[in-house]
């Protein structure tokens, strides 16, 4: 059995989510910003979105911590034509982890999705990185 490695699953499952969901870029990020896999549409460039995503990590973190608040779960940032970053904040094991997707329109869902996304993430790093 060829079993493909723990990082082409997730750069498979991130096509596979930006196809379902139409979303033009998705990026796997550490809680530093580095990327672990990503899927996007020609010119787009996951680095970029990456370090936008820590940025925006990092500036919930204080914001959190200045008012008291629990660790957040998920960060948007939306522009003035309706697209939108979406950014899921989770742990696998000691990991912190996030992914990013860019909604490319303002009614359109995305939640469901990523959810699922989450879920196969888990799924995928349990299997390769215990």
């Amino acid at each position: 059995m060829n079993q493909a490695s723990g990082s082409v699953q997730l750069n498979s499952l991130l096509a596979r989510l930006n196809d379902e969901g139409g979303f033009p870029i998705s990026v796997l990020a550490d809680s530093q910003g580095l990327t672990i896999a990503w899927s996007a549409t020609h010119g787009l460039d996951p680095e970029r979105q990456s370090a936008a995503v820590a940025f925006m990590q990092k500036s919930v973190l204080q914001v959190s911590k200045q008012l008291g608040m629990a660790e957040a779960d998920e960060i948007s940032f939306s522009d003035t034509n309706g697209q939108h970053l979406v950014c899921r904040l989770f742990h696998v094991n000691n990991y912190r982890l996030i992914l990013a997707v860019l909604v490319p329109e303002r009614d359109r869902s995305y939640r469901r999705a990523t959810n699922q996304a989450v879920n196969e993430i888990h799924k995928i790093w349990n299997q390769f990185w215990k």
